[in-house]
């Protein structure tokens, strides 16, 4: 029987790591923490926030809507609270999306 090594997933994630992969600010995820109620990380014994997978994606899409869409806060917060499910689904589709642009980008490059 062969040996199946394990991917080792993290669960938490520091603010410096989500700043790093929206490309912002950390003092911006702080600020949208106290804005929206649906971004609550933990927090460890020395205060460190500490960030599920979950939490990022509520900041994603806290991105989305702000930062691409050019929704103001308050427009964002009605469009959370009435349809968060539906704005998640859409921003796992644009991902996706995203993802198949770059993937699409990368063959067509390396063709001679």
């Amino acid at each position: 029987m062969a040996y199946k090594e394990k991917k080792i997933e993290k669960k938490y994630f520091s603010i410096g790591e989500v700043a790093t992969q929206l490309g912002v600010t950390t003092s911006l995820i702080r600020f949208w923490e106290n804005e929206f109620d649906i971004i609550k990380p933990k927090k460890n014994r020395k205060g460190n926030r500490q960030f599920t997978r979950e939490d990022i994606e509520n900041v994603k899409l806290i991105y989305h809507l702000v930062k691409e869409k050019g929704f103001t806060l308050q427009g964002a917060k009605d469009m959370l609270k009435n349809n968060h499910s539906r704005m998640q689904d859409r921003l796992k589709l644009i991902d996706s999306l995203k993802d198949i642009r770059v993937f699409l980008d990368e063959l067509k490059n390396s063709m001679p």
